[in-house]
């Protein structure tokens, strides 16, 4: 096992890096069970310990899939899902936040998970029609009932984040935040600082933009996400790319990758704070290698300054989401 440093998200101490699961199951085209088992269990051999799903990636898959992978080892994992989206992909978006369903959801992810608690328990969206105070609440009791160690929301606005840390504390904040993406950092990241709440960025990489290795969509699956979000659409690619060039000299110059540079930067946002903790996806051992390197690439205040005016936000082509994806954003 490597020396992973460790994070604390609230109080809950987490790896510095996680391992995000969802396209093992989800989003980015076909995947192999086999392979993703053995780069989960890489990743606990590694020093990784947090691991993230959800019950909406591949209908249960997804968890299905990582508690067979961390059978015998239960004891190395911090096992984070989440609960939310009552529709099966295909179907019509659906956000439920009643109690009645978050008691439900849970029961039906330990089943999956095969384990008698979650350590982390995020609402994956914000319920519109129901009060915050009501969701959190009835995670509330699944702690209380020992199903559930810690709380979390995801792509929460700072109003529903205050007044779920009120009814009870939470301990991770999981949103997108990148070099492509940093909308958190004028409100939220002060806000998470001051309640003691941990960030946990979900696609640090750009969902693989950042990297470097995808210069069209034409590789990818015909059922890759990918193809309908409108930083990948045609006119907002090229300039995007033309971003991702220049992270690539300045990776090449310090003799690591773009996507090494990317998540360096991230890890570096968290400063004296400690309180980051990017779950950078793969299914591949070859790339969760690569993406846990970053953790060893220290980078001067200078070098941080020139890689945030390489991809400054005002110069990053086309929205996060699409417009319908974007209504289920809380802010």
């Amino acid at each position: 096992m490597t020396d992973v440093p460790v994070r604390r998200l609230g109080a809950l101490a987490v790896s510095a890096q996680g391992l995000g699961c969802m396209g093992m199951s989800h989003a980015y085209g076909a995947s192999d069970d086999t392979d993703s088992i053995a780069t989960v269990r890489r990743a606990l051999d590694l020093g990784v310990t947090l691991l993230d799903t959800a019950d909406f990636y591949g209908a249960g898959h997804n968890e299905e899939l990582v508690g067979r992978a961390v059978v015998g080892r239960r004891d190395e994992v911090v096992l984070a899902t989440k609960f939310g989206f009552a529709n099966r992909l295909g179907e019509p978006t659906r956000i439920r936040g009643d109690a009645a369903y978050v008691r439900q959801a849970c029961d039906a992810s330990l089943r999956r998970l095969g384990v008698d608690h979650i350590d982390l328990y995020y609402q994956h969206r914000v319920d519109p029609a129901v009060p915050i105070e009501e969701t959190v609440g009835a995670m509330a009791e699944l702690v209380r009932a020992g199903k559930v160690r810690h709380l979390g929301l995801s792509e929460a606005g700072a109003a529903t984040v205050r007044r779920a840390h009120v009814v009870h504390p939470i301990a991770a904040l999981q949103s997108e935040w990148s070099l492509w993406t940093r909308g958190l950092e004028a409100e939220i990241v002060p806000l998470c600082r001051e309640s003691g709440i941990g960030l946990v960025p979900f696609s640090p990489l750009g969902r693989g933009f950042l990297t470097g290795r995808y210069r069209s969509v034409d590789g990818l699956a015909e059922n890759d996400i990918r193809r309908g979000q409108p930083r990948f659409a045609d006119g907002n690619l090229e300039r995007n790319l033309a971003i991702v060039a220049r992270l690539d000299e300045l990776a090449a110059a310090r003799g690591v990758t773009a996507g090494q540079l990317a998540l360096a930067w991230l890890h570096h946002r968290g400063g004296d704070h400690d309180d980051v903790v990017p779950i950078p996806g793969t299914r591949r051992q070859r790339y969760l290698e690569e993406n846990l390197a970053a953790l060893a690439v220290a980078l001067s205040p200078e070098e941080l300054a020139t890689i945030e005016a390489a991809a400054p936000p005002e110069a990053i082509a086309g929205s996060r989401y699409d417009a319908t994806s974007l209504t289920f954003v809380d802010d």
